[in-house]
């Protein structure tokens, strides 16, 4: 079964108090996938015939706060990263990371077993320069490594405008404001176009990461409109997803906008939200505790015979 993985920077569980965003700001969209729940930790464990919500472990036996460095090398890999450096990281991966990731990236092992993978997200002209020089340096985060090290081309502005890429800001709204010139998009009309990109590939995953940024700044106009973004981002993919061929898993690398008390990440649960065929959500749920476990997850969903 083909697998869309979406995955928002900086996101966690938490509990129903004022300062979290998803509690307060309107989530029409989400609330309908969990028969009027909240995305917090009240609704861990909620599962119907459409979708069902997890909460993983992103601390994964580390002492600290979860940081998105490892969080994303975790989630891109299968192997507890933290516990490979002996400490949470931010920010960018190191060299010891950077070379785990070259090896068990999750683009490299799915394509190794022969399955078409793409990431939707759209680059500006700027990272091509860099791309001809192999990406020197280290302030390129995980997704971007994962691609480059497991041999997936890179979506470009043309691609964008052409309808085959979403930009990390899914509306365009970011580009427009540097002056690039593009169409401004409806989150809807953005989750469409992920749905249509999906729909040529076995997995294919998009990062979102506005979520963390609105997180540290605890800048609360921000943290309403990226919730609201959010919201209906994801409506729109799960109402165009084909659940009979197609898995959806919305998830995190650690928490931080769920808690605007704060400028700092959380030790919150992250969320794993799953849409499509119940059965299978059945499953792979009971295999899913932590970051660790998503990718196995999905290879699981791959290797799963629709019908």
């Amino acid at each position: 079964m083909k697998t869309l993985l979406i995955f928002i920077d900086g996101v966690g569980l938490g509990d129903t108090g004022a300062a979290n965003p998803f509690i307060f700001v309107d989530t029409p969209a989400i609330q309908a996938l969990l028969q009027g729940q909240r995305l917090c930790r009240k609704a861990i464990g909620f599962s119907d015939r459409r979708a069902s919500l997890l909460g993983l472990d992103a601390v994964l036996d580390v002492c600290g706060l979860p940081q998105s460095a490892t969080g994303q090398a975790t989630i891109f890999s299968g192997v507890n990263a933290p516990r490979l450096l002996g400490s949470h990281l931010n920010g960018y991966p190191n060299k010891l990371l950077r070379d785990m990731l070259a090896e068990r990236g999750i683009f490299k092992q799915f394509k190794q077993k022969g399955y078409r993978c793409a990431f939707a997200n759209a680059y500006r002209p700027p990272f091509f320069e860099h791309l001809k020089s192999g990406l020197p340096g280290y302030k390129y985060s995980c997704s971007t490594l994962v691609t480059y090290y497991g041999g997936v081309a890179f979506r470009s502005l043309d691609h964008l405008r052409n309808g085959e890429a979403v930009y990390m800001d899914i509306d365009n709204t970011f580009l427009q404001q540097m002056g690039v010139d593009v169409e401004r998009i409806t989150p809807e009309e953005a989750g469409r176009r992920l749905i249509a990109i999906s729909g040529r590939y076995d997995f294919t995953m998009f990062e979102y990461f506005f979520s963390d940024l609105a997180g540290h700044s605890t800048d609360l106009k921000k943290a309403i409109q990226v919730v609201e973004t959010l919201d209906r981002f994801i409506g729109a993919v799960a109402e165009e997803l084909d659940t009979t061929r197609v898995l959806l898993i919305v998830t995190s690398d650690h928490g931080n906008m769920e808690d605007l008390r704060h400028k700092e990440h959380t030790t919150n649960p992250v969320p794993a939200l799953l849409v499509g065929d119940q059965k299978l959500r059945q499953i792979i749920s009971a295999r899913m505790n932590n970051l660790t476990d998503i990718l196995p997850a999905t290879q699981f969903v791959l290797a799963w015979e629709c019908g």
